[in-house]
């Protein structure tokens, strides 16, 4: 049997029963590709399930407003794909009647969707020949072919693009593109790879040169900055608490937050209590009690920068104009970090 015959044959004895795989609707396989993207399988399909409950059409998830959308999100991260996801329906309601685009170059017009999400669509629901490119697509044929060329270069994803156009099966495009994922998923994996049962096992240039552990290729990414960032949470004597909508672009565009000040390198936080680089009103520290809820930051690691976060709550006596119940902000979209010092403190704190 050919490559791709292998593949699909493979696939059809091993593959997952997923809740996306039961439909060729274009609308829920966009969902499903949108989640996916930097999201494991097993953390994706929960968030599928609620998304499709919330959203059974893309008429109900253009209609929602984005702080439900963003809510829903909550804990996926990379909040740009939920807010392109809104966007994306509501393009596809207002200018394409609801109905999804059925080729791959009319999926490009889709904010959010690349040559990725644009081939997987073309291909599973209207069987169009696209070839896939992901990290599991770029894994198997880098060890199977034996190429070294990086992954994350211009000239790495051309010759990829090429040899995976190659090897689509022409016949079968849907079936061949979720199969040759799947093996990537299960099969050829980043480091417990199963060689011994690998049924492509005698033709991998990788498994013949013992080159499995050291393929794919990819150049090191740009080392994280360390970003400090400092929350000031008040209390008032109602139990109310100042937080806020985050405005500007940035990764958390449209969530929630408490009043924060942020710098390149660490502060006191005495010296921030009574410093004007806070823009804090500081009427509001009078005959104010504060602390600092953890004894050491709270880090959160994302893929270009680290954040080093400190909670420092302050009993304020003055009532807050603008507070909110502190029992009624977690209905409010905000990132993970916020999300879980926001439980541990009601929990001991109320």
């Amino acid at each position: 049997m050919s490559f791709s015959q292998e593949i699909i044959h493979w696939y059809q004895a091993n593959k997952r029963s997923l809740p996306w795989r039961e439909t060729k609707d274009p609308y829920h396989i966009w969902l499903s590709e949108i989640i996916l993207q930097q999201t494991r399988v097993a953390q994706g399909t929960p968030y599928y399930v609620k998304f499709t409950d919330a959203f059974p059409t893309v008429f109900d998830l253009a209609a929602a407003p984005e702080e439900q959308v963003l809510k829903l999100w909550q804990g996926l991260g990379y909040y740009s794909r939920a807010r392109n996801l809104h966007a994306a329906a509501q393009y596809v309601v207002n200018e394409l009647n609801g109905v999804f685009p059925a080729n791959y170059k009319a999926l490009l017009h889709l904010k959010g969707v690349g040559d990725y999400t644009a081939s997987a669509i073309a291909s599973i629901c209207f069987n169009s020949p696209e070839a896939v490119l992901d990290g599991n697509v770029y894994r198997v044929l880098s060890r199977y072919f034996g190429i070294d060329v990086p992954i994350n270069t211009t000239e790495g994803a051309r010759l990829f693009k090429a040899i995976a156009l190659d090897q689509l099966d022409l016949a079968n495009p849907s079936d061949y593109n979720q199969a040759i994922m799947e093996f990537g998923a299960l099969q050829c994996t980043p480091k417990l790879t199963d060689c011994p049962s690998c049924p492509l096992q005698s033709a991998c240039v990788a498994y013949r040169t013992q080159k499995v552990t050291v393929l794919p290729v990819k150049l090191p990414k740009q080392k994280p900055v360390k970003v400090y960032h400092y929350y000031f949470v008040f209390v008032d004597p109602f139990g109310n608490t100042l937080y806020e909508k985050r405005t500007g672009k940035g990764i958390w565009e449209g969530l929630y937050q408490f009043p924060l000040a942020t710098f390149s390198a660490p502060r006191t936080v005495e010296g921030l209590l009574t410093s004007m680089e806070t823009a804090i009103d500081f009427s509001l520290y009078e005959n104010a009690k504060h602390f600092v809820y953890h004894d050491t930051y709270v880090v959160h690691k994302l893929t270009h920068r680290h954040i080093y976060a400190t909670f420092i709550v302050i009993e304020t006596a003055v009532t807050l104009k603008k507070g909110m119940p502190f029992g009624s902000i977690d209905q409010f979209p905000t990132a993970v970090l916020i999300s879980d010092f926001i439980n541990a403190f009601k929990n001991s704190y109320f």
